[in-house]
């Protein structure tokens, strides 16, 4: 089994587990960026949950934000009280457990702290990466809070 079919497979498990019935599908076309992924699902690209890894103090950080919005890293930066900058490929693969353009909001190899942006609360339901480059999960946007822990914050520029 490739590794992606790995992270798929742990998605689909996670979501499972905890119980959340989202609709995970694999698509012939990529879903890498944001774009692609909406003109591969026929939706807004502000629908799409992009999630995307940086560089925080010896680990990394998951920012989950809508595919129209950007994210701004001093705003990052001053939320968590150290500095962000752009992580490598290897470290979020090791740290997440995914490669870039599959990093799911969850469930990640280690110990990430994963932040949800306000620009999401849009929407009843997004599309985030689910494990691998070219698939997706539908889910509500308040599991996917419940999920990480977490509440909005606003880092989006």
């Amino acid at each position: 089994m490739s590794n992606s079919a790995r992270g798929f497979k742990r998605v689909s498990a996670y979501l499972d587990e905890v119980g959340i019935e989202a609709r995970v599908v694999t698509l012939d076309e990529s879903t890498r960026t944001s774009q692609l992924a909406a003109d591969a699902l026929g939706c807004k690209v502000a629908e799409i949950a992009k999630s995307i890894a940086f560089k925080a103090g010896e680990g990394i950080i998951v920012v989950v934000i809508s595919g129209d919005k950007r994210v701004d890293v001093k705003k990052v930066s001053a939320y968590l009280r150290v500095k962000v900058g752009n992580a490598d490929a290897n470290t979020v693969k090791e740290l997440t457990g995914y490669a870039i353009g599959g990093v799911p909001p969850f469930p990640h190899a280690s110990n990430v702290r994963v932040l949800l942006d306000s620009s999401l609360a849009r929407y009843e339901k997004v599309w985030a990466a689910a494990g691998t480059p070219n698939s997706v999960m539908n889910l509500k946007v308040e599991q996917l809070r419940e999920l990480i822990s977490g509440e909005f914050v606003d880092v989006a520029n």
